[in-house]
């Protein structure tokens, strides 16, 4: 019965890290939208809040073998996006 419950304990752990990855993922998202909006409007933004997020992202992507790090986000991507 240990073996079962070692491996319930482990599949638990593994689902907890994915259910934070996609919602962090969904977080990062937004807020690349939000500086996306911003950068249209001509009004300031950085990427501050984006780059916290991938942070946390790619720490979970190294918990999970194929879970995909995030590239860090640059004031230049984003405006280089935006005039596409």
């Amino acid at each position: 019965m240990s073996v079962h419950k070692a491996i319930s304990a482990h599949v638990n752990g593994q689902n907890h890290i994915l259910n934070d990855y996609v919602q962090l993922d969904q977080q990062r998202e937004a807020f690349i939208e939000e500086a996306c909006q911003l950068c249209k409007a001509g009004q300031p933004f950085n990427t501050d809040k984006i780059n916290h997020v991938t942070e946390k992202l790619n720490l979970l992507s190294k918990k999970i073998e194929n879970l995909p790090e995030r590239k860090y986000v640059t004031i230049q991507m984003v405006q280089d996006y935006v005039q596409k």
